[in-house]
């Protein structure tokens, strides 16, 4: 019963996980095809590389700037949609919208918002009288802008995933907080947010695993990296390195894309074996 799930587990898995072994291991030639056996070379050229080192901090910069406002700003929203305030199915569905959004859609419009001349970003800060900025081209806000952009795109998801997890807390027990004295915020803080321990640990999990694989809203937004490669994640990196103008140095995308994946495991673990441990299941 098990040999269909094993044989599409091999096929989309395993083999292309061995594949990218193999290539990390060879050199390519001018159609990308493996040439010669270098061995560790790719890694070795890879980690002494001072560039490699940049787009490391970058994308970890990236993960920090897109999963912790993104997880806390959808449990602040869920929070206040708790809360007895008219119209609450129109607010919460407002909410979760961004979820609809695709990534080359959701990076289009925020493109326009970002526009230097015409865009809603700087004529907002125009009527505060503050200087325009440089969202897209200026390397020290090319980041943020993009997280900014990645944190709109996942914000919905997250506040859809909370949502459900606020509905399944036993109606008994903020009934008995009640009944303590504790309502309100102080619910919230020692009751609610809590139980909502799982998802709150599965969406630091995704999140994370989604920033280290983001690349859509980075290649539409900031083009070549960004400014000063302010925005070259690792999985920009193995785009540029592999099929960004004709390139096709398949052995050294391959070695990124295996540390890459040493990466996103060790993070993992990380999250499991310090953050699990703080959630009470129910």
């Amino acid at each position: 019963m098990l040999v269909p799930c094993l044989l599409v587990f091999a096929l989309f898995i395993i083999w292309p996980l061995g594949k990218s072994v193999s290539l990390s291991l060879h050199g390519s030639d001018l159609f990308g095809r493996p040439d010669a056996f270098v061995g560790l070379q790719h890694y070795r050229d890879m980690l002494s590389s001072p560039e490699f080192r940049h787009i490391l901090w970058v994308t970890f910069a990236f993960v920090l700037l897109t999963v912790i406002p993104g997880v806390l700003g959808g449990l602040a929203i869920v929070l206040l949609l708790e809360q007895h305030i008219k119209a609450i199915r129109v607010f919460r569905t407002a909410f979760a919208l961004p979820f609809a959004f695709s990534v080359a859609s959701a990076s289009v419009i925020f493109a326009t918002i970002y526009n230097p001349a015409i865009g809603l970003a700087n004529g907002m800060l125009g009527r505060l009288g503050v200087d325009r900025v440089g969202w897209l081209t200026d390397p020290s806000w090319a980041l943020i802008s993009v997280a900014i952009t990645t944190v709109w795109m996942s914000i919905g998801y997250n506040v859809l995933v909370l949502s459900a997890g606020i509905g399944a807390i036993p109606a008994e027990i903020n009934e008995a907080a009640t009944l303590d004295g504790a309502g309100g915020w102080r619910a919230a803080r020692f009751i609610t947010v809590p139980m909502l321990g799982p998802q709150l640990f599965f969406l630091i999990v995704i999140s994370t695993i989604q920033s280290l694989q983001g690349f859509g809203q980075i290649k539409i937004l900031t083009p070549e990296g960004g400014p000063e490669q302010s925005t070259k994640t690792l999985v920009y990196s193995i785009y540029h390195t592999a099929f960004a103008n004709n390139a096709s140095d398949f052995g050294a995308a391959s070695a990124q894309a295996i540390v890459l994946l040493v990466i996103l495991l060790a993070c993992t673990a990380i999250q499991f074996g310090v953050l699990e441990r703080r959630v009470h299941y129910k």
